[in-house]
């Protein structure tokens, strides 16, 4: 009976750990899904920050 309870509890602990990569691995997607989202708007920032950098010479 104690070699069945050690089996059980080695199993738990994989699925502990897939359990926990899965969720980083949903993180992460969520994180670089919303980097693209926001990709333009940071793009058209750059431009605005390019056009007004206008040194004036007097």
């Amino acid at each position: 009976m104690t070699q069945e309870n050690e089996q059980t509890k080695d199993l738990f602990w994989l699925y502990v750990a897939g359990a926990t990569l899965a969720l980083v691995g949903t993180i992460l997607m969520v994180k670089m899904s919303e980097n693209e989202k926001y990709d333009p708007i940071i793009q058209q920032q750059n431009e605005e920050m390019a056009r007004m950098n206008i040194r004036v010479v007097k």
